[in-house]
């Protein structure tokens, strides 16, 4: 393996350089917030023609689809977001740091550090999860036990749509653009050739309140989303799932990555999300901190769970199957 770099190192050379500077700096900066310098918006679209290319234009059974991050807040509630997309967050008393539930380490440094990767699981299952605290550690000053009782955190950010504050529709910025896509399922098909199978793929911004913040731009409240979403036969999913995964997995070793430094994760059945039959992680072996495998993207199998739950939201969608 590759000798260790300090993250802060390379925080240094992406400014220095103009790949990514902090967001508002000239007013003390934003937390989480970054702007991509000259150097950095080619690098990143670089990588995101290169993906595109690989996924869509390489393609025949591939379309191109750009949404509206804003959107009717009944596909939020029709998805499960509006109810379910929070994280169970807890305050320690003696430094009043929060903390995501998940996130927390016991004493005897045992928890599975894994979870701190992966998708967003269902508040429902979080709760079921969250059991005694009293040997957790606070991440920031150490303290055993000291923490309160877990409660929800809502990670979309919400906004007023309106002039008249009495009338005004509360929205949200997407948190993700999944549902945009599941949204124009029969527009694609009645504007297009394609037949099942076949994917919709978009790449745009997505925005979360997340609880914690780290790593630089690895984690942070908004960012940017290459997604595919692909229809098949009832019956042939896991094959197509196999199929993603492959597919995903050569991508990155023809940029060069590294086949050592690849690797596949599982998700467990009590980290899967509540639309997901099958989930996993391509994670990468980072050459910063301690040199911890880190999620680079999810492959999830989503069953036919956001139609039909856009079907109970929208009766037309019936004659979309």
């Amino acid at each position: 393996m590759a000798r260790l770099t300090k993250l802060d190192d390379i925080v240094s050379l992406c400014k220095r350089r103009g790949f990514i500077f902090q967001s508002s700096e000239i007013y003390g900066g934003l937390a989480s917030c970054y702007d991509y310098g000259p150097l950095g918006v080619e690098l990143k679209n670089n990588v995101k023609r290169a993906w595109w290319k690989h996924v869509v234009q390489m393609r025949d059974d591939v379309v191109g689809l750009d949404c509206s991050i804003l959107m009717h807040p009944l596909v939020w509630k029709a998805s499960g977001h509006a109810d379910k997309f929070a994280d169970l967050v807890s305050e320690c008393r003696k430094c009043n740091t929060r903390t995501r539930v998940d996130h927390l380490k016991d004493s005897e440094n045992n928890a599975r550090k894994a979870q701190e990767h992966t998708e967003h699981v269902d508040i429902e299952t979080q709760e079921a999860q969250a059991h005694d605290l009293s040997n957790k550690v606070c991440p920031s000053c150490g303290a055993v036990g000291q923490f309160t009782q877990p409660m929800p955190f809502k990670l979309m950010f919400e906004t007023q749509m309106g002039a008249n504050v009495d009338d005004a529709m509360t929205m949200y910025l997407r948190p993700e653009t999944a549902q945009g896509i599941f949204a124009n399922f029969r527009n694609v098909l009645d504007t297009t050739r394609v037949k099942i199978p076949f994917g919709i793929a978009q790449i745009g911004k997505s925005f979360r309140n997340e609880v914690t913040t780290k790593a630089f731009i690895f984690r942070t409240r908004e960012f940017e989303q290459a997604e595919l979403e692909f229809f098949c036969e009832p019956g042939t999913d896991d094959q197509w799932y196999q199929h993603w995964k492959e597919q995903r997995c050569n991508w990155y070793l023809d940029l060069g990555l590294k086949k050592e430094n690849l690797r596949f994760r599982d998700h467990d059945p009590d980290e899967l999300a509540h639309y997901a039959k099958a989930c996993v992680d391509v994670e990468y072996r980072f050459p910063f901190g301690s040199g911890d495998w880190q999620e680079l993207e999810g492959i999830a199998n989503r069953t036919d769970y956001d139609l039909r739950q856009h079907q109970r939201g929208m009766r037309t969608l019936n004659k979309w199957y």
